[in-house]
């Protein structure tokens, strides 16, 4: 592959950070806000959950545009201290939803409607397949396990929407509130692990996110 194959490759993965970036703000304003308007655990868990990916994915932009200048993809300390800022958020959004959704199942509480969590689960889950793809797709071009790592995490992102959306659609085929709250528990697991293994990748230690980074 030529030069210019090459330079215009990292471009596009570039892009596809910056997308990442913008889609993960506003998934996290929306999820955030209906979550907390229904009250709706699991909806406003995945809002804080995306606003803490925006984190490490300012980490892999700033990576790739290091990278397209000198081809280096050791992590630089301003990379570690995301994935260490990625790591800590995720540890403090798993104590905050376990917390609450222990309190929401003694209160019985029940959301008010979990409509929106099945609209915006239905939109990621969609986004993240073809986002995955593209990173995929770009980092089996360049042999880069940056940006395979990067698509890893996408998927993680994906296995999240689909919690959200079972939990969502659950609630309201049955009305039993605790799904809602077991939803938002299964999130809090996904979370630690990905809390867990921000601080491995700031360590040094191979990429996963929950996935392989050469499937």
């Amino acid at each position: 592959m030529g030069g210019k194959g090459i330079k215009d490759l990292y471009g596009k993965a570039h892009l596809l950070a910056v997308i990442t970036i913008i889609y993960n703000l506003v998934e996290g304003v929306a999820s955030m806000g209906l979550g907390a308007a229904d009250e709706t655990l699991a909806l406003f868990g995945f809002g804080v959950d995306s606003f803490i990916e925006v984190i490490s994915a300012v980490g892999v932009w700033h990576m790739l545009g290091r990278i397209r200048i000198n081809g280096e993809e050791e992590r630089d300390r301003f990379e570690q201290t995301a994935l260490r800022i990625t790591g800590g958020a995720f540890y403090i959004l798993t104590a905050g939803l376990i917390a609450s959704a222990v309190i929401n199942m003694v209160q019985h509480h029940k959301p008010e409607t979990t409509l929106w969590g099945i609209v915006i689960s239905s939109v990621s889950i969609s986004f993240m397949w073809l986002l995955i793809r593209q990173k995929m797709k770009v980092g089996k071009a360049l042999s880069s396990p940056a940006i395979l790592a990067d698509a890893a995490c996408s998927r993680a992102c994906l296995y999240l929407s689909l919690v959200l959306m079972a939990a969502s659609v659950g609630y309201e085929l049955t009305g039993i509130g605790s799904l809602d709250a077991i939803g938002a528990l299964i999130i809090a697991y996904l979370s630690w692990k990905e809390g867990k293994e921000a601080f491995g990748k700031a360590a040094g230690l191979a990429c996963s996110c929950s996935c392989s980074c050469h499937d």
